[in-house]
Formats: C-alpha cells, structure tokens, sequence
C-alpha cells in the first residue's frame, strides 16, 4: 500500500506528466483525471496514437517520442500493457510509474523499481491529488466504484 507521504511527495516534486491511454473523449476517465491535473499546474503529454491533439496538447504515439523531459508515467491501459509501457518509461529517464485504479503489474513494478522509478499502483492521480494536496475531496468516497478505469460491458 502506498502511503500519504509518498503519494503528496510525488504530486508536490513533479510537475510533468506523460498520460498513456489518454482519451480525447471528454466523458473518459482519462480524460477527466488529465483535465483536472492540467487545471492544477501540472504540463499534460497525451501519449495515443489515435490522437493528434488532447487538451490543447500535442499528443505523442508513444512516450518514445515525447521530446522533452517527464516526470511521471500516468498509465490508463490494460495490465497486460503495462510491461512494455514500464520499458519505455525507463529509456525515457521518468522518475514515476502511477498505474491508475484497477491497474496492477506487480511483475512489471518490480522492474520499475530496480530501474530505480519510484512506483504508484491502483490509484487515481486525480483523486489523490484532491485528497491530499487540495482538499477537494475528503476520505469519505474515495473508493466507492464511481470513478472506474474499466469500461462497461455492452449487452
């Protein structure tokens, strides 16, 4: 489990976050947690290849070829992505891997780790952002399922 201090140290020491699986859709997870990160100072890189532009950002097919530097790899994508993603944060010289709720490599964090990027697992950088450092959010409700990076099954 990832602890206060780790989670408000992340959001107070980084400022640019490249969000992988970033969605233009504005009804998306993703993009309601980058829409709100954006609107609290941090620099967005949307990382999709379906996307030329997110946000008012030039988005990147992949975070090998953003080219400037990033702190944090924010990961909107199937578990079984995550491996490869964790393989380019590395050559990228990120200093954070923050896999998203209901996101959780364990095989994939360990190798985060060893590469020396601090690792975030299961949890929403917007929600810990508004919990911790902005208090728009109290405890209360934090994980009550609204919030969900799965996308409904249709019938």
């Amino acid at each position: 489990m990832d602890s206060k201090e780790k989670l408000r140290r992340i959001l107070n020491r980084t400022r640019t976050i490249a969000v992988v699986g970033l969605s233009a859709v504005w009804n998306r997870p993703s993009y309601f947690a980058a829409k709100y990160l954006q609107d609290h100072g941090y620099r967005i890189i949307p990382v999709n290849p379906s996307y030329e532009e997110i946000l008012g950002e030039k988005c990147y097919p992949s975070l090998l070829d953003i080219p400037e530097p990033v702190d944090v790899v924010n990961i909107f994508r199937k578990p079984e992505d995550v491996p490869s993603i964790v393989e380019d944060a590395i050559k990228i010289g990120a200093k954070v891997v923050w896999m998203q709720l209901g996101i959780i490599n364990k095989e994939a964090a360990k190798v985060a780790g060893e590469a020396g990027l601090e690792v975030v697992m299961n949890h929403c950088m917007k929600i810990e952002h508004a919990r911790l450092l902005s208090k728009e959010l109290a405890t209360i409700g934090v994980y009550r399922g609204v919030i969900s990076s799965r996308r409904e099954r249709l019938v």
